[in-house]
């Protein structure tokens, strides 16, 4: 961590709140001027009798990342629908499995963030932090309905399990590669520790992923540099803005040469997709573009160190699947639920009113004269027409209802199948799952059959970087043994 960080993160959250109490009066963020509902975000209510987690009395969400542990412990508390802040925005994120796989699939809920009443009314705007996540251009991540499923069919084409398998040896050559080159620092210096991130699990998804996307491989370090900047909470936001216009200008650039000169890579098979319909525009090609390089290494980051660490404080579970006793996909899929590679996905905006019961049922609008029909649960928070909504991943992971009372214990012989929500659900369900699991099923054992004794150092003490959207390590320091 840098000084910044070092500093930032020993002082207390904004207003000297703990994350599952009721913060006291501050300030909005920049781009943040106000919460929706009339309350500044974060502020405590005049009779100080509102629970954490409701309107007024918002659950902060740590930018700084400090405890996991405890952030998660209030969301749970709050329920299944619980009022954050987000760096002074006041929104509704999902916190249990069936509630969001309801809100997931529920068409009332879309991407299009000029249903937002924050920015439809000028409260938050370029200014935010977390803008670029929330407004990322035209792709199959920010549209619903028809003109999803159009954007997303080529790309979901490209990522079926026999494609994917013929993917496979180039995550074998690149892992390969890597584990050759971490086998040539132990040579040289035998006692020096080595950080497993920058050496393995960030390179290898970059690599691969700009391989399928036909990225030329000279870009990968300037994208890393690119993307740690663009996700850290560090990040002043005009540089941040500078940031994605530098993206926007790289692939608009690719978008333009694979027009003129295509080649045997995704980007190309976009610009060239004729399946009937309307063609890509090259504004959605460049979106599509972006979208999954931005997604299809950053999630694989984490899920190859949080496995790597959790087997590593775990030695009886690393031991059974070292044995053959337990296989790499329950470790993957453990680890997914566990520890999920995205805290908190943003954003959804609701276009009515959204009734969430008490007993975890949504209650759907309907019927004659727009009557409500309750479908179970008796009454609870109401997402009101306007309202942004986040799914809290970690949280999620973590439901003791869906999971057990054990839930926040990592298992690899947990019976299978392993129903997490790590990827999402329904329509915007993440389409390059497959290829990260791909992605870690060649290169944790890989990574233990070249070094069997892998051992950390001060692995219990990792911290992660100040990333509010992303499960992600700092850095993951081991011997090779």
């Amino acid at each position: 961590m840098n000084g910044d960080a070092q500093s930032l993160a020993s002082e207390p959250l904004p207003g000297g709140a703990d994350p599952g109490g009721c913060p006291a009066d501050r300030g909005a963020a920049p781009g943040a001027r106000s919460a929706g509902g009339g309350a500044a975000p974060g502020a405590r209510p005049a009779d100080g009798g509102a629970a954490p987690g409701t309107p007024g009395c918002p659950i902060t969400i740590d930018p700084l990342v400090g405890s996991l542990a405890a952030e998660t412990e209030a969301l749970r508390t709050a329920g299944p629908l619980a009022r954050i802040d987000l760096m002074g925005a006041e929104v509704w994120t999902v916190t249990t499995h069936a509630e969001a796989r309801r809100l997931l699939t529920d068409t009332r809920l879309v991407k299009d963030i000029t249903r937002w009443n924050l920015w439809r009314d000028g409260e938050i705007d370029e200014s935010w932090p977390l803008i670029g996540m929330v407004d990322a251009g035209r792709s199959m991540f920010t549209v619903d309905g028809a003109e999803h499923r159009r954007l997303r069919v080529k790309t979901a084409q490209a990522l079926t399990p026999r494609r994917l398998e013929e993917l496979r040896p180039v995550v074998e050559r690149v892992t390969a590669r890597l584990l050759d080159a971490m086998a040539a620092h132990a040579a040289e210096a035998p006692d020096e520790p080595l950080d497993l991130k920058s050496a393995f699990a960030q390179p290898l998804p970059m690599s691969v992923v700009c391989s399928l996307m036909g990225v030329d491989p000279a870009l990968e370090p300037r994208l890393h540099h690119l993307y740690e900047a663009f996700f850290s909470t560090l990040t002043p936001q005009q540089e941040r803005l500078a940031v994605l216009r530098e993206l926007d200008e790289l692939y608009h650039d690719m978008v333009r040469r694979k027009t003129a000169s295509p080649g045997d890579d995704l980007t190309s098979a976009l610009i060239l997709a004729d399946e009937g319909g309307e063609p890509l525009t090259a504004e959605e090609v460049r979106g599509n573009l972006e979208a999954m390089v931005a997604a299809g290494h950053e999630t694989t980051v984490t899920l190859i160190l949080c496995a790597v660490r959790a087997l590593l404080t775990h030695p009886d579970q690393l031991r059974l699947v070292l044995d053959g006793q337990v296989g790499w996909e329950a470790v993957i899929e453990e680890t997914l639920r566990w520890e999920s590679p995205s805290t908190h996905l943003l954003l959804r905006f609701a276009t009515s009113d959204i009734e969430v019961g008490a007993g975890g049922a949504a209650i759907r609008e309907g019927g004659t004269g727009g009557a409500v029909i309750r479908e179970g649960g008796t009454g609870g928070a109401v997402i009101r027409e306007g309202e942004g909504v986040a799914m809290s991943y970690r949280a999620i992971g973590r439901d003791r209802a869906q999971h057990g009372e054990d839930a926040d214990r990592f298992d690899v012989r947990r019976p299978a199948p392993i129903r997490h929500l790590a990827f999402g659900h329904g329509p915007h369900i993440c389409p390059g799952a497959g290829l990260s699991r791909l992605e870690a099923s060649v290169a944790l054992p890989a990574l233990f059959e070249r070094f069997p004794g892998l051992c950390g150092v001060a692995v219990a003490g990792t911290r992660n970087r100040p990333v509010l959207t992303q499960n992600e390590l700092e850095s993951l320091p081991v011997r090779l043994g």
